[in-house]
């Protein structure tokens, strides 16, 4: 890979707390003020360098960068100083968004046209005007907005690339914002990451689309803090035969997140795939499985996670595990914003279209090209794509 060549990442959220931090992590790298902790991939060759990263996308929220980082408190004065000039030139560009699917995501930097094929070409052309303008060598487009709630995905519209076509044509409800961002990238050529909760790329028509087109697509739903400490501890009840009679997760955060997730319909998007997980990894239903997520101002981006886990073993006897993770949401989830960008291109290098399996490590409902239940075990996940990794530089 070439160390010159120039990556663009157009954010669909670029001014969320996750976003920023992913920014200005790259731009600290560039002054030489930081350096690879918590980039899990930092020690691989052949990828795209962090340092060759530019950034731009959309946000309801027209305030530069350096002021939305300000304002979510993930990065320390030190950090905001140093980045800040980089971080200010950048400015969103006018979001598409519907309050129809995401009723807490309030701005008025929007995209003021009306039918889905408009919409779709003020994407693509931002996308277009991105690649001229900065002369980048690849481009990426990573969906960290605000979770949506999901369509009726029975439906004739999601169900092929023909299907979803025609559905645009005629300003079909089912299709999502998200959707939009996803079908321009696809149609564009551009490798497509979904770090959120939300249906996009994942729709049958759209990874129809993608497969014919070969474009590389990702998701849903980045694994950073409880579920990955599920995926990690699940495989190895598992392995010593315990028996998990309940588990109780919660979580509390004020960040944006928090407050999109404060409207039922968002917040069941994400509980459905943070749900879906153990009783995958163990085989069996957890009939006492609870998740909730709570919104509460006062902890900002610093999330906290609890989790009481009550197992039996040999002879019946009970046992308990108790989890208290506490964590800025945002320092766990761009680093593999920025791995996920460098490995899609990786995909789009060696002329891998489509779903991309071998990157479920990093999601909590990992993408599958056949619908089939996907892997969740972290071990397992990593295992694959090393071997994938591995069997580029073959």
């Amino acid at each position: 890979m070439a160390e010159n060549a120039r990556t663009g990442v157009a954010i669909v959220g670029l001014g969320g707390a996750v976003a920023t931090t992913a920014v200005a992590g790259v731009e600290l790298m560039k002054l030489g003020t930081v350096g690879t902790d918590g980039l899990p991939l930092a020690d691989t060759d052949g990828l795209v360098p962090y340092t060759s990263l530019v950034f731009a996308g959309w946000d309801v929220d027209g305030d530069d960068l350096a002021k939305a980082a300000h304002g979510h408190r993930v990065l320390d004065d030190r950090q905001i100083e140093a980045a800040g000039p980089a971080l200010a030139d950048i400015e969103p560009w006018p979001a598409v968004a519907d309050p129809e699917y995401c009723r807490n995501a309030r701005g008025s930097n929007l995209v003021a046209v009306p039918a889905l094929r408009d919409r779709v070409a003020h994407i693509a052309a931002d996308l277009r005007r991105f690649r001229r303008d900065q002369e980048l060598d690849h481009l990426v487009v990573v969906n960290l907005a605000s979770t949506e709630r999901w369509p009726d995905l029975t439906l004739p519209a999601l169900a092929s690339a023909d299907g979803f076509e025609k559905a645009l044509d005629v300003d079909d409800a089912a299709i999502t914002p998200g959707m939009l961002y996803a079908y321009a990238a696809i149609t564009e050529g551009c490798p497509y990451v979904n770090f959120t909760p939300s249906a996009a790329a994942d729709v049958p028509g759209l990874l129809d689309l993608a497969e014919q087109r070969g474009v590389p697509v990702a998701g849903k739903d980045g694994k950073t803090g409880q579920t990955m400490m599920k995926t990690v501890l699940a495989p190895a009840f598992r392995s010593r035969a315990l028996t998990v009679d309940g588990w109780y997760s919660t979580n509390i955060l004020g960040n944006r997140d928090g407050e999109i997730l404060d409207d039922p319909d968002s917040l069941s998007s994400k509980v459905a795939t943070k749900g879906s997980v153990l009783d995958d990894i163990l085989g069996y239903e957890v009939g006492d499985h609870v998740v909730r997520i709570d919104y509460y101002r006062p902890r900002g981006d610093e999330k906290e996670a609890w989790d009481n886990i009550d197992l039996s073993g040999f002879l019946g006897q009970r046992m308990q595990i108790k989890v208290d993770f506490m964590a800025r949401d945002s320092v766990l989830a761009a680093p593999l914003v920025l791995e996920l960008v460098r490995l899609v291109v990786e995909a789009q290098r060696r002329g891998e279209g489509g779903a991309q399996e071998q990157l479920g490590y990093f999601f909590k409902a990992p993408t599958t090209r056949d619908g089939r239940r996907p892997e969740h075990a972290l071990h397992v996940q990593e295992q694959v794509l090393r071997e994938w990794i591995g069997a580029g530089a073959a």
